[in-house]
């Protein structure tokens, strides 16, 4: 995005905004010239039903004073408007961070469809949306993304699959990160100046949705959103780190109550997000489904908040986790959404439906501790990797405890229920999995070895993966990992980029793809491995 010098009109509209709106409210948008209104921060839609989608923009009056717009909307079959299907009119003010959000009907099931807004004569970008397969699809195109963090890097990954043709892109979470300034950042970037704002932890209302709002200026972040529909669900930096239904690793008391935080976070992800509302913010709701036509259910959970149960650690007693792993009442999902799940597999099944994918956050894969031998390491860096995370890591993976104990291996008795409903109520599951900024491929098996889903997991768009953890050879990492974890298909643990899906009535194909590089501005795009399952064996081939 271009940014200009500051004109005089510009100079009156930010004092106006700074006394009235607050200088907050244009949330990284630069204000050109004077206007009636201001559209700041692109257009994006996204939860596509078969007849309806949700569409946003975000609209600031353009004197600065802090009253409510009247905002006009429009669908149309064509970029020019010359026939338009569905119009309407909402209001948008301070109380909702003067984001717009309205639930487009009266559509036809898969149809692209261009959309716009209006108020007092100014129009927004145009965006292009498409809603859900009809009966009789044949093929499902989705893209697969998750942590995206704005002092990591450029989102090359979000321009590239703006150019793509699918139906949707699914957003694993980690959409924002909460972190102060330089907190978690590359340097790289710092010196480039892509800050964070605010400078601090975000923990108010009003920091998240400024930290929103920073992300949202991003002219790449904005081309994805004009370009596609999205289906999003949160992880753990949306709120803060290592989050659970009660608390979270990353917030302490001096950082007011956690219900306060969570709920402030809850409301500007529905602000800022294209997302249909379940239920009431506090209770937090977002797991839900998404039919396209008869060929594929996509079953979206919440494996973060709404019931899990506190994370273990690696730091306990050795005999207090293996018996609190081994508890059946711990959850990562809570009861009511466990029982949800298996109500989505039967119905999606029932329906003759061949395909169920089911987006959630973390991996359910068996992910164990790779074991190197101490002379694998550079011996400047010896010490510090065999006295950090690491050392602790392998002497717990020896005595057979799971590397990660945040994702589904911390919640083994959840997971088994999972599996078996997979295997009792489902048709072809294809777990998706986001959160460990690297690329993961799973054959899942029950506890009597039996095949009965498959899990892809995809790689950040700017996270960092395994080279700020173990400082070795890419495929040294590769071949310890997949030795440890006889579930494990592929891994390739650095890497930037995304997942590309393909679903037909015979199978489903995933196709990693990367960027060369996010701290650069000139890039390349880079093929992965492309792997595939087909309807009724539950293993991947290459």
């Amino acid at each position: 995005m271009s940014h200009f010098p500051v004109l005089p009109d510009r100079r009156r509209f930010l004092a106006a905004a700074s006394l009235t709106l607050g200088a907050l409210a244009l949330r990284g948008f630069p204000v050109q010239a004077a206007a009636d209104v201001h559209f700041t921060h692109g257009v994006a839609s996204g939860d596509p039903l078969a007849d309806r989608v949700i569409l946003w923009t975000r609209v600031l009056p353009g004197d600065g004073r802090a009253m409510p717009l009247e905002v006009q909307w429009e669908v149309a079959v064509d970029e020019q408007f010359a026939q338009i299907v569905a119009s309407g009119t909402t209001n948008t003010s301070a109380a909702q961070d003067y984001t717009v959000k309205v639930d487009a009907g009266g559509l036809q099931p898969g149809s692209s469809y261009f959309y716009r807004f209006s108020a007092q004569g100014a129009y927004s970008a145009v965006g292009r949306t498409k809603t859900l397969a009809a009966l009789g699809a044949q093929q499902v195109r989705l893209a697969v993304v998750s942590c995206s963090n704005y002092p990591q890097g450029f989102f090359h990954v979000y321009a590239e699959i703006a150019r793509a043709e699918l139906d949707a892109v699914l957003h694993l979470g980690d959409y924002i990160y909460e972190y102060a300034d330089g907190g978690y950042a590359n340097p790289v970037m710092l010196e480039q100046g892509r800050h964070v704002d605010p400078v601090h932890e975000i923990v108010s209302l009003e920091d998240y949705r400024t930290r929103y709002g920073l992300y949202r200026s991003d002219p790449d972040l904005q081309a994805v959103h004009q370009a596609h529909p999205f289906i999003c669900v949160w992880d753990d930096h949306e709120i803060t780190n290592n989050t659970w239904k009660e608390g979270a690793e990353n917030h302490n008391p001096g950082e007011g109550e956690f219900a306060s935080r969570r709920l402030a976070a809850i409301q500007a992800f529905h602000e800022w997000l294209p997302i249909r509302e379940q239920a009431s913010l506090e209770e937090g709701i977002i797991y839900r489904s998404f039919d396209f036509g008869d060929l594929v259910s996509l079953i979206m959970l919440d494996t973060r908040l709404v019931g899990r149960d506190e994370q273990l650690s690696h730091d306990m007693n050795i005999d207090t986790l293996r018996s609190r792993l081994a508890s059946q009442a711990r959850s990562i999902m809570g009861g009511v959404q466990e029982q949800w799940l298996e109500q989505e597999l039967a119905r999606s099944a029932s329906a003759g439906i061949p395909w169920q994918l089911v987006g959630q956050q973390l991996l359910m894969g068996k992910l164990n501790v790779p074991q190197f031998a101490d002379e694998d390491f550079d011996p400047a860096q010896r010490d510090a990797v065999l006295n950090g995370r690491y050392g602790m890591l392998r002497t717990r993976g020896q005595q057979g405890l799971p590397y990660n104990l945040d994702a589904w291996d911390g919640y083994p008795a959840n997971r088994r229920r999972a599996l078996d409903a997979f295997a009792a109520r489902a048709s072809n599951v294809v777990v998706l999995a986001g959160d460990t900024h690297s690329s993961w491929a799973f054959n899942l098996a029950n506890d009597a070895g039996e095949p009965v889903a498959v899990e892809i997991g995809t790689p950040s768009v700017t996270s960092p993966g395994f080279e700020n953890f173990l400082p070795l050879p890419e495929a040294q990492v590769v071949e310890a990992t997949m030795q440890a974890s006889p579930e494990l298909v592929y891994m390739k643990p650095l890497g930037r980029g995304w997942v590309a899906l393909d679903v037909t009535r015979e199978r489903m194909s995933a196709s990693w793809h990367f960027v060369s590089s996010v701290t650069q501005a000139d890039y390349e795009v880079l093929a992965g491995a492309r792997l595939a399952v087909m309807a009724g064996e539950h293993v991947l081939r290459a």
